[in-house]
C-alpha cells in the first residue's frame, strides 16, 4: 500500500487488515476503538504528525492477529476467557500496586491520586458492564450465531433488537477509552520518572498493557462483533 492510500484509509481498516498496527495507534493516543475517519483526518483532530505515523506503520513487518476471520463464536469466547476474566484478575493487581505506589510518592506525584481513584471506579464499572454482557448480551448472540450456522430462525430479543444493548455497550465503551486518554495524558504517557522504585516502574508497565488490552477489547466488540451480530440479526430473526 502506498503513502497516499495509507492516508486516506480509515484508522479502523488499517488495524482490521493487520491488528499489530494498534500499537501505533495506542503509542500516539489515537483513536482507532472509533477509527472511523481517514487517518489523515484522525492526525489533524489529534495534532500528530501523519509522516511521522505512516513511517511507523510502515516499519511493522508482522501480521497481527486476524480477529475479523474468526468465527463469531470464537470471538465470543476470547472476549469473556481472556479479555473480561484478565481485566478483573489483572485490574485488581494494578489496583493494589498503584495504592502501595501512592501511599509512597503522592506527596511528590500528585496525580497518583487521581489515577488511582479513576482504575478503582472503571474496574467497577467494567465489573457492571462484564455482567451485562455476559448475562444478557452475549447469550443471545450465541443462539443467534447458532441460528445462522443452522439456517433457522430465532426470535427477536426481549428488548427488541441487539441494537439497543450494543448501543449501551458501545457507550460504556467510550466512557472508558476516553477516561484511560485521561489517565494517559495525567501520566504523561504512562512515563516513568526518573527518581523512583521498581515498584513504580512495574506498575506503570502494567498499568499501560492494561490499557493496551482493553483497547483491543473495545476495538474487537465495536468493529467486528457488534456489526456482524446486527448484520445475522437482520437475516436470521423474524
Amino acid at each position: 500500500m502506498d503513502i497516499i492510500d495509507l492516508r486516506n484509509k480509515k484508522v479502523k481498516d488499517i488495524v482490521l487488515e493487520n491488528s499489530a498496527t494498534a500499537s501505533v495507534f495506542f503509542r500516539f493516543g489515537i483513536d482507532y476503538c472509533n477509527g472511523n475517519i481517514s487517518l489523515e483526518d484522525a492526525c489533524i483532530e489529534s495534532n500528530k504528525d501523519i509522516n511521522e505515523i505512516v513511517a511507523y506503520l510502515k516499519e511493522i513487518s508482522y501480521q497481527g492477529t486476524p480477529f475479523y476471520l474468526w468465527p463469531l463464536d470464537l470471538l465470543l469466547d476470547y472476549i469473556i476467557k481472556y479479555h473480561h476474566r484478565n481485566t478483573k484478575e489483572n485490574g485488581a493487581y494494578i489496583l493494589s500496586m498503584i495504592e502501595s505506589v501512592k501511599d509512597s510518592y503522592s506527596a511528590e506525584y500528585p496525580e497518583l491520586n487521581e489515577l488511582f481513584n479513576q482504575v478503582k471506579q472503571s474496574l467497577q464499572d467494567l465489573e457492571l458492564h462484564f455482567q451485562k454482557e455476559e448475562n444478557v448480551l452475549f447469550p443471545y448472540l450465541y443462539k443467534l450465531f447458532e441460528a445462522s450456522q443452522n439456517e433457522t430462525y430465532i426470535e427477536a430479543m426481549h428488548c427488541g433488537t441487539v441494537s439497543n444493548p450494543i448501543r449501551v455497550m458501545t457507550m460504556e465503551h467510550e466512557n472508558e477509552r476516553q477516561r484511560y486518554m485521561r489517565l494517559r495524558e495525567i501520566t504523561d504517557i504512562f512515563r516513568i520518572p526518573d527518581d523512583v522504585c521498581i515498584n513504580y516502574e512495574q506498575m506503570m508497565v502494567e498499568l499501560e498493557t492494561f490499557v493496551e488490552h482493553l483497547f483491543e477489547h473495545i476495538f474487537i466488540e465495536n468493529n467486528i462483533l457488534f456489526p456482524l451480530f446486527e448484520k445475522l440479526e437482520r437475516e436470521w430473526v423474524r
